[in-house]
C-alpha cells in the first residue's frame, strides 16, 4: 500500500473521534442543599445575582429556562404580583486551562534526507511534523516520533439560590459545574440548568454527576 494511503487510513479513526467529540454527552457535577416546602403553586421572581446581568437579554433567556423548569415542578411566576419566593441565578465560564496530550505520530520519517513527512538534510522535520513544534533530531531519522496535541479545557458553572421573600430565609442552594472544550455560554448554560433541575430539588447535601444526552439541535 502506498505510504500516503497508509497514513490516511491510520488518520481516519482519529478524524472520526474528532467528529464524535462534538456529540458527546454533557456531564456536570451538581451539589444541592434544600429545605423547600412542598410545591403548592408558590409564586416566584428570578433575579440576577450579578448586578451586571440585570436587565440583559442574555440573562433573560437563561432566566426563562429556569422559570420553565420551576413551573414544571409546581411553582408559578409572580407575573407582576408579590412573589413568595426570590430565585437568584448566576452563571459563568473561566478563561480555560491548556491541556497537553502526546500520541504516536502517524507519519514515519524517510531518513536524513527526508520527504514530505520526514526530515531535512540536517535532521529538521518539516511538513506534517515541523521542527519548530516537535523538536530536533540530529541524526535525521525517527520512524515513529511522538506528536503533541494542545487544547483548552474550560470550567463553566451555574448557581441557583431560592429564598423566602417574607424573611429572606434560604430554602435552596444549587451549584452545577462542568468541564468542556467550549466556552460558549449559550450552549453551556442550558445544559447546566438542565443538570440543576434533574431530580429537583434532590437530597439535601448530595453531590451527584448528571449526564445530559447531546442535543442535535444545538
Amino acid at each position: 500500500m502506498p505510504i500516503l494511503r497508509k497514513i490516511f487510513a491510520a488518520a481516519a479513526p482519529l478524524a472520526l473521534i474528532a467528529v464524535s467529540a462534538c456529540t458527546q454527552p454533557f456531564e456536570a457535577k451538581v451539589a444541592r442543599f434544600q429545605a423547600l416546602p412542598v410545591p403548592e403553586g408558590q409564586t416566584f421572581v428570578i433575579e440576577a445575582t450579578d448586578p451586571r446581568n440585570r436587565g440583559g437579554l442574555e440573562f433573560a433567556q437563561y432566566a426563562s429556562l429556569v422559570s420553565q423548569r420551576l413551573a414544571a415542578y409546581g411553582y408559578r411566576p409572580a407575573d407582576g404580583g408579590k412573589p413568595e419566593l426570590i430565585v437568584k441565578f448566576d452563571y459563568g465560564v473561566d478563561k480555560g486551562q491548556p491541556k497537553v496530550v502526546s500520541r504516536p505520530s502517524l507519519s514515519p520519517g524517510f531518513g536524513p534526507w527526508g520527504g514530505p513527512w520526514g526530515y531535512g538534510p540536517y535532521g529538521r522535520r518539516w511538513g506534517y511534523g515541523s521542527a519548530f513544534y516537535y523538536g530536533w533530531d540530529p541524526f535525521g531519522y525517527d520512524p515513529w516520533y511522538q506528536e503533541i496535541d494542545t487544547y483548552t479545557i474550560y470550567t463553566s458553572n451555574a448557581d441557583l439560590l431560592i429564598e423566602r421573600a417574607a424573611d429572606g430565609k434560604r430554602l435552596f442552594e444549587g451549584k452545577a459545574k462542568a468541564r468542556s472544550t467550549s466556552d460558549a455560554l449559550p450552549k453551556l448554560v442550558p445544559n447546566l440548568v438542565e443538570a440543576l433541575f434533574t431530580n429537583f430539588p434532590g437530597q439535601s447535601g448530595e453531590e451527584v454527576r448528571i449526564t445530559i444526552a447531546p442535543d442535535k439541535k444545538r
